[in-house]
């Protein structure tokens, strides 16, 4: 069960056993989501129009991409900034769901309503993942830059960014786009807690002597309300990535065409002005694969060693 639940014949799990399901959830689900993920901070990236019918960029489809960096750089490509990418994923995994936990149970407690209640989990959900953003903000910087480079690499260590960075940059550097991160972060995640709740009251209980059907109620849930929220959500992601590779142009030069954005609001009339509406959709196809994957995952496995740290 996700949240505090007053019902519930166990006792509320222990913040340290949230935090321990969820950085390992976020562990497992990163290493299977990482191939999807450099996809679409590539596309995201390009300045270029993203479409198969009329090609202008040098990515215009998910599988036409996945060819070419496999060509062009070889299958570890696709892990790209996977150590600072697990870092953040274990990091995040942990300071969410232990924040949620605490949040839900607070609120019952001090407040009238109830902890079980879709609205209460959108709440809690959204300034949970704000509060895991500021935390991990730089390791998602580092793994946005180490995802766009391609050959030669700027970065050759995660060690060597981190000092570059810091040099070139100062500490802010680590931040980039932490504004439309914390702007998107807070709806998006609030409805992919909010959508999780829904669906599994309209699936009904699991039945009581199967843990499987259990744990793919997780599954399917956590997919669907990972699509519906990524959908609602994602030009503030598109934002985000563009603004956090800002110095970032020369090991992009040779993907096509790059832009130096001013801040979020330049950024944002920008897109508009040169790419039209369609400019903050790129991507969008293998982001919500990567969401349906993503988010189902979490959930699936969160629950998964929750309940294995709880039975034993």
């Amino acid at each position: 069960m996700v949240g505090y639940d007053p019902g519930s014949k166990g006792a509320a799990p222990a913040p340290e056993d949230a935090a321990l399901s969820g950085s390992a959830a976020g562990m497992v689900t990163r290493a299977l989501i990482s191939p999807l993920d450099v996809i679409k901070i590539r596309f995201q990236l390009q300045i270029e129009r993203v479409s198969s019918q009329n090609p202008e960029g040098k990515y215009w489809g998910l599988f036409q991409a996945s060819r070419c960096i496999l060509a062009e750089e070889g299958l570890p490509a696709f892990w790209k900034g996977h150590v600072p990418a697990q870092l953040l994923s274990v990091c995040f995994g942990a300071v969410q769901f232990a924040s949620f936990e605490f949040l839900t149970e607070m609120t019952h407690k001090s407040t009238a309503y109830d902890s079980q209640t879709a609205g209460v989990h959108f709440v809690c959900g959204g300034l949970a993942a704000c509060s895991a953003t500021v935390a991990c903000q730089p390791l998602d910087t580092l793994r946005t830059r180490f995802a766009a480079q391609g050959e030669p690499k700027v970065y050759h260590s995660l060690r060597h960014a981190v000092s570059t960075m810091y040099r070139t940059e100062g500490a802010l550097g680590f931040y980039c786009g932490l504004a439309p991160t914390l702007v998107a972060v807070f709806p998006y995640a609030g409805l992919q807690f909010f959508f999780y709740k829904v669906l599994k009251n309209l699936m009904g209980p699991p039945p009581k002597d199967s843990n499987v059907g259990g744990n793919l109620r997780s599954l399917v849930c956590g997919s669907c309300a990972g699509v519906i929220s990524k959908t609602m959500t994602y030009p503030f992601d598109l934002i985000k990535k563009r603004l956090q590779v800002g110095g970032f142009e020369e090991a992009r030069a040779h993907f096509g065409q790059v832009r130096k954005y001013g801040g979020f609001v330049d950024c944002v009339s920008q897109i508009a002005r040169e790419e039209g509406l369609r400019g903050f959709l790129k991507g969008l196809s293998p982001s919500l694969v990567k969401a349906a994957v993503s988010t189902g995952f979490t959930f699936f496995w969160y629950e998964f060693f929750l309940n294995a740290i709880q039975n034993l």
